[in-house]
């Protein structure tokens, strides 16, 4: 029985583990930990403001989420989720700023065009590593850096005449909306949520329902195997690529047309990029496990936004726990180890 609640158990026994960890380490340095954990819990149900950023903050993290576990499905690595983000942000606002079309031709096409561009800028490693066998890694790792100054450079000398930002999208382009303002209380909640959900359905059903998933998995596991029987070994590495770079995009085009409604400058990489390995480990590569993850990472990044407001705690103690948090599930194979041997002695 334990084994077959193992994948689920375990993500959800890492978090409990995290959060009393945490709630030691804040003990240990003086502080109490109720009131930080209630003030965290605040910060995400406490009212309906605080409940809508809380959403808003998690639907980059699906996406996120889902590139990198759709990689890891396949095989791959993507660790440039950071790069083909922040690339499909641009892409998505130069079209929300550029063309003036009805609003049901101009934000959907903002949204395909920011997952193209994600998927164009996840094209680069994922052919390097079909037709010379670079590792993804290294490629995507450094198309992070190329990305982010790129950008900054179309931002400032293309889009602009030297400034730190473009200008607002059109109101045709926007994922904002008054009802969700006002339900929300004037929160920056959007309908990239709907979206977020919709990608993940799309990604269970490629991975699970589909031929195309079957032989992109089947690759990801042994590429000699399925070049044998007849698979397309090249192309399934490039589509998986492709695939999870889109994601990544639409993360990036969430950001633009719905969190920011702009493109700017920017001095550091996001990080929504790499916490996705983080939600995507967390929810153990599966599309629903990704969401779950999601939703935790972005209420304890939103909430813990309220810790230093009402308690004297740093908000960097969140940070700590989520540490804790990856670190529990990276050693998910020494929990399961424990939990055998307690299942043995338990059934002698």
């Amino acid at each position: 029985m334990v084994k077959k609640m193992s994948g689920l158990f375990i993500p959800v026994l890492s978090v409990v583990l995290g959060l009393l960890a945490g709630a030691i380490i804040m003990l240990v340095s003086g502080y109490n930990p109720i009131d930080a954990y209630s003030a965290l819990l605040y910060g995400i149900f406490g009212d309906s403001y605080f409940l809508g950023e809380a959403i808003r903050t998690v639907t980059p993290y699906i996406l996120a989420g889902l590139a990198v576990a759709f990689a890891f499905r396949t095989g791959l690595f993507n660790i440039g989720v950071e790069g083909q983000l922040i690339v499909g942000w641009l892409a998505a606002v130069w079209v929300g700023t550029t063309f003036e079309l009805p609003m049901l031709i101009h934000l959907p096409l903002a949204i395909l065009v920011g997952g193209l561009a994600g998927a164009v800028w996840a094209f680069i490693p994922g052919l390097l590593k079909a037709k010379f066998r670079v590792h993804e890694v290294i490629v995507s790792i450094m198309l992070n850096y190329t990305a982010l100054h790129v950008t900054n450079y179309i931002i400032s000398y293309v889009l602009t005449d030297k400034l730190d930002k473009t200008n607002n999208i059109f109101a045709t382009a926007t994922l904002r909306s008054p009802f969700l303002s006002g339900l929300t209380d004037g929160s920056r909640l959007h309908w990239g949520i709907i979206v977020a959900m919709i990608c993940a359905i799309i990604m269970w059903f490629i991975l699970e329902k589909t031929t195309t998933g079957f032989e992109l998995k089947a690759v990801g596991f042994n590429q000699h195997a399925s070049e044998y029987a007849g698979m397309n070994v090249n192309r399934n590495i490039m589509m998986s690529m492709v695939i999870s770079g889109a994601f990544a995009g639409f993360a990036g085009a969430m950001e633009g047309l719905g969190t920011f409604g702009y493109a700017s400058i920017k001095g550091g990489f996001t990080g929504i990029g790499f916490d996705g390995i983080a939600v995507a480990l967390l929810g153990a590569n599966t599309a629903i496990g990704v969401v779950l993850a999601a939703f935790l990472f972005g209420g304890l990044k939103a909430g813990a936004l309220n810790i230093p407001v009402e308690t004297p705690i740093p908000n960097e103690i969140v940070d700590i726990v989520i540490a804790l948090i990856i670190f529990f599930v990276a050693s998910s194979y020494f929990i399961r180890w424990i939990l055998n041997r307690i299942n043995k002695k338990g059934v002698k």
